[in-house]
C-alpha cells in the first residue's frame, strides 16, 4: 500500500501531461504528492526520510518550473538526483571509508565489507546511468515520452535493480539469515 501511495503521484503527473501539457501535469503531480504524503502521515503515522526528500524535491522543482515558467527546470531533477545520490554514495566509500548501503541494511543482514562495497559501487553506476538517460530523454525526446520515462520507466528499472541486488544478497547469506529470510516471505 505504501508503495502504491508513492506511486499514484506519478501516475497522475503522465495522464496529466498526456491530456494537458507538462506544465498542468507539474501542477498536478505537486497536488497528488501532497495528498499522498497527507495520506502516508495519516495511516503510518510517520514518514520516511527518502518520502520526505521526494516530495521535498517535488514541491521545491515543480514550485520553481511554475514560477519561473521554465519545464527544463523539473526535467532537470531526476539528472541532479540520480547524480547527487552516485556521488554520495561513492564520496561515502571512497573518501570517509563508510559504506551507506551498509549503514541502512547491515543491521539485518550480515555480509561480507567487499559485498557491501560491491553493491554500493552497483547503485552508485545504476544512478549515473539514470541520470545520464534523463540528460538524453532531455535533449532528445519529446515532453510525453520524458512523462513515460519518470512514470513507468525509471521505477520499473529501480524494482529491475533491486531484485538484481537481493538476488546478489541472497547468495552472500549466512544459513541463519536465509531462513529468517524465509520465515518472512511464510509470513506475507
Amino acid at each position: 500500500m505504501r508503495q502504491l501511495l508513492n506511486f499514484i503521484p506519478l501516475v497522475v503527473f503522465f495522464v496529466f501531461l498526456l491530456v494537458y501539457d507538462m506544465f498542468v501535469g507539474i501542477k498536478a503531480l505537486m497536488i497528488a504528492a501532497t495528498l499522498s504524503f497527507i495520506l502516508t502521515l495519516i495511516v503510518y503515522k510517520k514518514v520516511e526520510k527518502l518520502e520526505l526528500f521526494s516530495f521535498l524535491m517535488i514541491i521545491i522543482f515543480g514550485g520553481l518550473t511554475i514560477f519561473l515558467d521554465n519545464k527544463d527546470i523539473f526535467k532537470w531533477k531526476i539528472t541532479l538526483i540520480n547524480f547527487g545520490f552516485a556521488l554520495i554514495l561513492l564520496t561515502s566509500q571512497f573518501i570517509f571509508k563508510k559504506n551507506l548501503i551498509q549503514k541502512i541494511m547491515g543491521k539485518e543482514l550480515k555480509l561480507n565489507i567487499s559485498v557491501w562495497n560491491k553493491l554500493n559501487i552497483i547503485w552508485s553506476l545504476f544512478f549515473i546511468v539514470c541520470g545520464l538517460a534523463n540528460i538524453y530523454v532531455i535533449f532528445y525526446m519529446s515532453d510525453d515520452f520524458f512523462g513515460l520515462f519518470k512514470a513507468f520507466i525509471l521505477p520499473g528499472a529501480s524494482l529491475v535493480i533491486t531484485v538484481i541486488s537481493s538476488i546478489y544478497i541472497y547468495k552472500y547469506l549466512e544459513p541463519n539469515d536465509k531462513s529468517k529470510l524465509t520465515e518472512f516471505k511464510n509470513h506475507e
